[in-house]
């Protein structure tokens, strides 16, 4: 991954993240809100169930006599409402009523007559004339079992009689809540990306303006036929230029920075072997014989800066292209054959033989010279890593989406410490005969040709010696 990448990565990290925490604090509020809503409710039940007991208090005494014929009614009742997307069609709102010391006189379920209820919170605090209340569990090792209750003093003559708690399990809120939690992150997610998405496009146009659409006609215009997929497939491709684009422009500064110090080390080398044979020239006393071998140094070492300017204009104009203007169908197993034959008197000068296996005739959509040049920079590797004497493999092949360009040497293969760096920019291994190192943008190239072409390049150590590079290509579809 290249820098200007992790650094384009790392800013949507940060986005992602901030809308992950955006998104757990808001989601993990929901159930507190919705408790403190039910708990409202049930302090406005109790205080009303309280005024309606003060009303059948005798002399401090409190009579619940016609309390349990009035919840064995409210619980007999049939109705159906549908709230939303639950539906309710039972009372579950519970009570019961104490006297001055706790001891429970009502319980709406039948359960706790009797029972000495003193020491739970909403009861003590609310014969004491506080506000009380509490959330207890009927079945101690299951939560789904909680119950919220809420408490209310009963008054005679201005003095507390007893108290009356009103509770609802929170089960029957849950639902609300667990329905909220859902929709809240659905709608969460789905927002931050519609914004991911529209910053991207707002991104592309502030470094484009209208630069896509108007690349996406001019190759319709170019085009005799147009078919469907086809027009996908560009349109995908435009995107991904304009992503790519606008990626370079959010961390360009970077992106320089690196192709500038790289590009400085790379030609520091040269230059100072140039520096250095241009000052031993100047001794008046140097036999001949030395100063045509510095006068060559002088010419092998320009020649390589210049080789290295040639090679990163080409590779900044194509990383610039984004996309392929112009496509056409290109059968491989000729591009092949033309590739092999031009490369046979470099090969025949190292005495090494280039042979080719097509076992698939394959036809991609694409730009013919950049393919060519792809090929034949991954065949030049080949010749140059490969021993006297042996043989270079180039191979074709095919399945029912994807062409298989194969090129395998009997070289020394790639060494651990360089698999993750051979298509890195300046990077190059010493050629085993002549000990020189290339001007490391050869793979560079060949991987930004395959992505304009949407395939990919590999190179791994092939088995029983030698290095195997693999560029796969899509099939143009057919007719």
């Amino acid at each position: 991954m290249t820098k200007r990448s992790r650094i384009f990565l790392g800013i949507l990290l940060i986005y992602v993240a901030g809308i992950a925490f955006l998104l757990y604090r808001v989601v993990g509020d929901i159930d507190p809100r919705y408790r403190e809503s039910a708990e409202e409710s049930l302090v406005e039940t109790s205080q009303l169930m309280a005024s309606l007991i003060e009303q059948d208090v005798i002399a401090g005494a409190i009579n619940t006599a016609r309390l349990e014929p009035l919840f064995r009614s409210v619980y007999a009742r049939q109705f159906s409402a549908q709230i939303y997307n639950l539906h309710k069609n039972r009372v579950e709102l519970r009570m019961y009523v104490t006297d001055r010391s706790g001891r429970v006189l009502f319980d709406s379920l039948g359960r706790a007559t009797g029972a000495d209820y003193a020491a739970w919170s909403d009861v003590s605090r609310s014969l004491a004339g506080v506000y009380g209340a509490r959330t207890s569990r009927d079945v101690e090792v299951d939560p789904r079992t909680s119950v919220m209750y809420v408490g209310a003093p009963v008054r005679w003559n201005n003095e507390i009689v007893g108290m009356v708690s009103v509770g609802k399990p929170v089960q029957s809120f849950g639902q609300f809540i667990e329905d909220a939690r859902a929709r809240m992150l659905w709608v969460g997610v789905g927002s931050a990306f519609a914004l991911l998405v529209l910053a991207i496009i707002v991104s592309v146009w502030l470094v484009r303006p209208f630069g896509l659409i108007r690349d996406y006609l001019a190759w319709m215009r170019t085009q005799q036929r147009l078919s469907v997929p086809r027009m996908a497939r560009r349109a995908v491709d435009a995107l991904r230029g304009g992503f790519s684009e606008m990626r370079d422009a959010l961390t360009g500064r970077n992106y320089v920075a690196d192709y500038v110090q790289t590009f400085t080390h790379e030609v520091k080398s040269p230059l100072s072997a140039i520096r250095g044979a241009a000052e031993l020239l100047q001794e008046p006393s140097m036999p001949q014989h030395e100063r045509e071998r510095f006068l060559g140094n002088i010419e092998r070492e320009t020649q390589r800066i210049q080789e290295i300017v040639d090679r990163m204009m080409e590779l900044t104009a194509l990383e610039t292209r984004r996309v392929l203007e112009r496509t056409q169908p290109v059968a491989l197993a000729t591009l092949l054959d033309d590739v092999v034959a031009s490369a046979q008197p470099a090969a025949s000068a190292r005495d090494v033989r280039v042979t080719l296996d097509l076992r698939a005739q394959a036809i991609t959509e694409g730009d013919p010279f950049l393919l060519r040049r792809a090929v034949s920079n991954l065949l030049d590797n080949a010749v140059d890593f490969a021993p006297a004497g042996s043989a270079v493999l180039i191979g074709l092949d095919a399945d029912t989406r994807q062409a298989r360009i194969t090129v395998r040497d009997r070289g020394p293969g790639i060494p651990d410490y360089a698999r993750e760096k051979v298509f890195q920019k300046f990077y190059s291994l010493a050629r085993p005969h002549s000990q020189k190192k290339s001007t490391g943008l050869g793979l560079a190239f060949v991987k930004e040709i395959a992505a304009l072409h949407r395939g990919r390049i590999e190179l791994a150590n092939a088995k029983g010696g030698g290095a195997l590079a693999t560029l796969t290509l899509p099939l143009a579809p057919r007719p």
